[in-house]
């Protein structure tokens, strides 16, 4: 089943985190039940001629930035079969778009939010008592890196 999280200008204006807030809190309390479910829909109105992507408007990139550091194990709880998770990470790590080649990532910054979201997790899921680490390693090759299950040895 899949949650729409609907976003005004007014929210995002004033770094409102309640509508996000109350959908989020409400299915963390079963994350086994309600893993990969959140997708965004965002209604930031531009002017016909700014060409900008929604990741590059500072006040909706800021809200997501808020959004993070308030729920770090957040990726967890996105729709990543309809590519949430990359319109997640979009928002938060630096990329260049392209209509030919689409998204691309600045490494270095894929990279450490891969990193910075694994370790999240990784506490995250064992305080829910979720004992799981291959959710690790799919969100880390979600976003196109391979990690051997040695390195999750070390988060133990």
């Amino acid at each position: 089943m899949v949650t729409i999280l609907r976003l005004d200008k007014a929210a995002i204006d004033r770094l409102d985190l309640t509508p996000a807030s109350e959908i989020i809190d409400k299915l963390a309390v079963d994350p086994l039940a309600n893993a990969r479910q959140i997708r965004f829909e965002v209604d930031y109105p531009r002017a016909e001629d700014d060409p900008r992507e929604l990741p590059e408007i500072p006040e909706v990139r800021l809200w997501f930035l808020r959004l993070d550091a308030r729920y770090p194990w957040l990726p967890y709880l996105l729709d990543w079969r309809s590519g949430e998770l990359t319109r997640y990470a979009a928002m938060l790590v630096p990329h260049q778009f392209t209509g030919r080649e689409g998204i691309r990532f600045l490494p270095e910054g894929l990279e450490i939010f891969v990193m910075l979201k694994v370790f999240a997790l990784s506490d995250w899921l064992t305080a829910q008592g979720i004992a799981n680490r291959s959710e690790l390693r799919y969100l880390a090759q979600a976003l196109g890196y391979d990690m051997d299950n040695a390195f999750f040895d070390f988060l133990d």
